[in-house]
């Protein structure tokens, strides 16, 4: 159906471009599109091609844009609470300068411009008089300017409110990166990197911002300079009767631009403002990812301590039960059944009572046992002294050896 009115009207190929960013979406995309286009068919040979039955002398010009406009909506399921959106426009003109016969097209998602012109064009008191004739091409002409004026105002009305919206939510997340005590011992926010998500976000709103409003501005000087350069078209029959009005519309698109541009620098000086705050909190979580290394440095630092001081401790424990190992064992061994040397009923053994069921000392046994363990504590502590010489210089050995560089192309054999 949409295809049908489209060719009813003839309107050129060009606006559907302008059309395809709209459909079911939870946020607005393609905003970075934007375009101005424009047909003129003013030459008395384009008549031939009119259609007087349906208002159409084919002399006419077509235009088509789009323009974006940022507005507040409500949340929903959130009653009371209101959210900022950016919203699109794409505009189609068609004026029939002979008839005076206007086409216009208005594609968005709401019937908020629809409504504002049906405001304006409404009898009295509704709107300006002028804006409301029809009678004459003269005056269907000017009508159409004031349309014009309508849509453009409606690009530039709300950017102040949300960039100021803007800033304000920039400087709530961002303030204690400049005010926030960072000396020791103060109560300090620990900084994440949500934090550093949240700053980013706001940073390509404005961004976003300024690109949306360049763009704008872009069209609007474009709109402006097609009706100046209307004027000096020998074919436009109401260049003369119109001009002051074309005029007037002119500056006040000029006015609207300046005040764009306006908007635009206070976005950029908050685009720059943001990134050193970004940079700020960077340094920030920077700083505590220092601190943080250089308490897990003390903490290792004192954990080496520790451990030295233990490794200390069991080389002294190893050293001493290595001296004790073998009277340990020769110990044990004349513990046994299999070596005795006391005399229980009192026998010519050297006793220190005549109770057969006390022990007696043999000085045959301690002098077996120190024939023992004297030669294995030596024997012991000679193969634990050999063992270590022989592990130090094989690291010696491995230290010493030469390295060679496997890319070189020289060989050790000719």
């Amino acid at each position: 159906m949409f295809l049908r009115i489209l060719s009813y009207h003839q309107v050129m190929p060009s606006y559907l471009d302008f059309i395809s960013v709209f459909g079911v979406q939870w946020e607005p995309r393609d905003l970075r599109f934007s375009g101005f286009r424009e047909q003129i068919t003013l030459g008395q040979s384009a008549s031939t091609t009119g259609i007087p039955a349906l208002g159409r002398s084919g002399r006419q010009y077509q235009l088509s844009f789009n323009l974006k406009g940022v507005s507040q909506v409500p949340i929903p399921n959130k009653p009371g609470q209101n959210r900022w959106s950016i919203r699109q426009a794409a505009i189609h003109h068609q004026f029939d300068v002979e008839l005076g016969t206007t086409l216009w097209i208005v594609t968005k998602g709401d019937r908020d411009l629809k409504e504002r012109i049906e405001d304006m064009t409404a009898p009295p008191p509704h709107g300006r008089i002028e804006d409301q004739s029809f009678d004459t091409p003269e005056e269907c002409f000017k009508s159409s300017l004031a349309v014009h004026l309508l849509l453009c105002n409606w690009s530039t009305e709300e950017w102040r409110w949300y960039i100021q919206f803007l800033e304000t939510s920039i400087e709530d997340e961002t303030q204690l990166t400049i005010h926030g005590p960072r000396g020791p011992g103060e109560a300090q926010l620990m900084y994440t990197t949500r934090h550093l998500q949240s700053v980013q976000s706001w940073q390509d709103k404005t961004n976003e911002v300024v690109m949306i409003l360049e763009t704008n501005t872009d069209v609007m000087t474009s709109i402006r300079k097609f009706y100046e350069r209307l004027l000096d078209n020998t074919s436009f029959d109401h260049r003369t009767s119109c001009r002051e009005r074309v005029q007037y519309f002119a500056l006040q698109v000029e006015n609207m631009v300046y005040d764009s541009r306006a908007q635009i620098a206070r976005a950029k000086i908050l685009v720059q403002i943001t990134e050193a705050r970004k940079t700020l909190l960077l340094q920030h979580l920077q700083s505590q990812t220092t601190e943080k290394m250089e308490i897990l440095t003390t903490s290792m630092h004192v954990i080496g301590a520790m451990s030295t001081r233990e490794a200390i401790a069991m080389r002294v424990i190893t050293v001493v039960t290595l001296i004790y190992l073998p009277a340990t064992f020769v110990s044990t061994f004349f513990s046994t059944d299999i070596i005795k040397y006391q005399n229980p009923n009192g026998g010519n053994g050297t006793t220190a009572t005549s109770d057969p069921f006390m022990g007696s000392f043999s000085a045959i046994a301690l002098y077996r046992w120190l024939q023992l363990t004297l030669p294995l504590t030596a024997l012991t502590l000679g193969l634990g002294y050999l063992y270590y010489k022989i592990e130090e210089k094989k690291k010696r050995l491995l230290t010493a050896l030469p390295t060679f560089d496997t890319d070189s192309k020289s060989s050790l054999i000719d």
